[in-house]
């Protein structure tokens, strides 16, 4: 399926490797017996946002346990332009890829300033300290909950708490699984607000899964569609977000 003239395009369009912060090639990866993804080609530009959508089970978190190594997979992924497939998370977090899965996995016996510190495991450089003071600003309910140990602050808190941790690995590629999961309305538009102003300010490049399309969509610069672990539509963003037969048919809006 392709739309004409709007920018969208049908999978299988060829694209070029130059650049390309990721390049994820024929991305195949299941669970056991059960196959879940068949063929996933995508790109992740320096400093771009890109949104994976698709209704549930159509392959979306699966896609990103593929890239970081939480799962095995066949095809090509590559970072920086480097192939990665089949590396341990750890190797990968060191290389600069970070991944904040579905449902936080923060260390709830610990305080807030410890998950921070184990977000920086893989860093030896004198600058941990002022950058936990730096996500402390960023995210100020952070900062007044320090001491505070993870697992009794909100749901909107843990996850300010699961990007800041992952960020404080510096990375230049992070992967966001549905971070609006379980969060109220008000709270997911604060969280996607600092994602926003984080990825400007440091040209942090984001994966972004999630199921709220329309925000989603307001916040990436590109998207791709997954249907029943292809892509079926690739395009811009914000022509994504225009074309209603799209939405109605893949995005169940």
């Amino acid at each position: 399926m392709s739309s004409a003239g709007n920018g969208l395009s049908s999978a299988g369009d060829g694209v070029s490797s130059a650049g390309h912060l990721l390049e994820v090639t024929t991305l195949g990866a299941g669970y056991g017996i059960v196959e879940v993804l068949f063929g996933v080609d995508l790109v992740v530009d320096p400093g771009e946002v890109v949104v994976v959508l698709g209704a549930n089970g159509a392959g979306k978190t699966t896609t990103l346990r593929a890239i970081s190594g939480m799962i095995a997979a066949t095809g090509q992924v590559k970072f920086l332009g480097e192939s990665v497939l089949g590396r341990r998370p750890d190797q990968l977090v060191k290389r600069g890829m970070a991944h904040v899965p579905q449902g936080r996995g923060t260390v709830t016996s610990l305080t807030v300033e410890e998950n921070l510190r184990i977000g920086a495991f893989v860093r030896s450089d004198e600058q941990v300290e002022s950058d936990i003071e730096q996500w402390f600003e960023a995210f100020p309910r952070l900062g007044e909950r320090r001491d505070q140990l993870a697992g009794s602050m909100s749901g909107g808190e843990q996850q300010m708490l699961a990007i800041a941790r992952a960020l404080m690995s510096r990375p230049k590629l992070l992967l966001l699984d549905e971070p609006s999961l379980g969060l109220a309305p008000l709270v997911t538009h604060e969280v996607f607000d600092r994602l926003r102003e984080i990825s400007t300010s440091t040209g942090t490049a984001v994966l972004l899964v999630e199921q709220n399309a329309n925000l989603a969509l307001e916040f990436a610069a590109r998207a791709y569609v997954l249907e029943a672990g292809r892509i079926v539509i690739s395009g811009n963003a914000a022509d994504l977000q225009g074309d209603a037969a799209i939405q109605k048919a893949y995005l169940g809006v």
